[in-house]
């Protein structure tokens, strides 16, 4: 079992700047890397205090790589289509490159309406043109002399240039909410599987039903060749010596998170897409349970608590990697240092 670190700032300016935020999650990179959590992952957004102080989470992760040795740099993901193939392919081999081989890249659909209209791109065709994104850039990785000719893009003989350290390519993550069309393609493709989903009892089941129908399609296309399908989850995590204090000190950064997701998530609320069918309903759903604190979307108490919740979400869901996004709402370095020390030291220990 691995656990990691995800980053995904969602705070106004005048709650943290971004340099503020920047300087902290820098150090909170390395002090990752020093208390051994196997990734940090970043995430791509634009326009809005809802993610978009990184725009480029490539540029993130090799400052992250400057200054670490061993902790794992995961996108979370790059909104493939926004982007042209041979960008993404190039761009992540010189971050693998820099790294010594530790790049794994996540590609997430994008869902914000705004970030669609800001690109020019529509919403009702994000499904095909994702999918066909994110395997150009596999093939630019592993093929030579590559031609595409698609509605979005096209090229002839293409080389993707520098190649990466990893062979035949950094690992793949498709990040999935709620289609199961989108989790049983991933495994399909044979790609790794990352999750964003409510930690709670009364999901587990739904979740599972995802994540096993992942499975199923990753063992019927790629089971004969001896690899495994790998699995990761985000959860929200504020650690403190006792309940009542750690969610007395999470409030006012689960109240920010909860404001801004709000504002982004009007946006999505006028959406008619057959591409984002019940996403306005399941994000307003998410943005309301993660105020309820330890009953809601992250796991908010002592380390005692957490120990006990890991291993119930693990006894339910059997993932591979649990990822702690820390950074929610703007908090302070101290905050989140005393989440990850606390995590590293008490809670780690207990769990098998």
């Amino acid at each position: 079992m691995n656990y990691g670190i995800s980053l995904l700032p969602d705070c106004r300016p005048e709650v943290r700047s971004a340099p503020e935020y920047f300087a902290d999650v820098l150090r909170l990179a390395e002090l990752g890397d020093e208390l051994g959590f196997s990734h940090i992952k970043m995430t791509e957004h634009y326009l809005h205090a809802a993610g978009g102080y990184c725009p480029s989470p490539l540029a993130f992760l090799s400052a992250v790589a400057a200054r670490t040795q061993r902790i794992r740099l995961l996108t979370g993901g790059i909104q493939a289509s926004f982007h042209h193939p041979i960008q993404i392919a190039a761009e992540a081999s010189q971050v693998d490159v820099m790294s010594g081989g530790r790049l794994d890249v996540g590609f997430a659909r994008a869902f914000l309406p705004y970030e669609f209209d800001a690109f020019g791109v529509s919403m009702d065709e994000s499904i095909v043109r994702f999918r066909t994104t994110v395997d150009s850039v596999v093939r630019l990785w592993t093929q030579e002399n590559v031609t595409e000719n698609t509605p979005y893009y096209r090229y002839e003989n293409a080389n993707s240039f520098p190649a990466s350290v990893q062979r035949p390519h950094p690992p793949v993550w498709i990040c999935a909410i709620m289609s199961e069309s989108s989790f049983r393609w991933a495994g399909e493709q044979g790609y790794n599987l990352l999750v964003t989903a409510s930690p709670q009892p009364e999901t587990f089941k739904h979740v599972n039903g995802l994540v096993s129908a992942y499975r199923e399609e990753f063992e019927k296309h790629h089971g004969h060749t001896g690899r495994t399908p790998q699995t990761a989850m985000v959860v929200p995590l504020v650690l403190a010596d006792t309940d009542e204090e750690a969610m007395e000190s999470a409030q006012p950064y689960l109240q920010e998170y909860i404001d801004v997701w709000k504002e982004a998530a009007e946006s999505v609320l006028t959406v008619d897409s057959p591409d984002y069918k019940g996403y306005s309903q399941a994000l307003s759903k998410s943005v309301e349970a993660g105020g309820k604190g330890a009953g809601g979307n992250g796991i908010i108490g002592s380390p005692e608590t957490a120990a006990r919740r890991v291993d119930e979400m693990q006894n339910a869901l059997g993932m591979d990697t649990i990822l702690w996004q820390v950074d929610f709402g703007g908090q302070p370095y101290a905050m989140m240092e005393r989440t990850l020390r606390l995590f590293a030291e008490k809670t780690r220990p207990m769990l098998g």
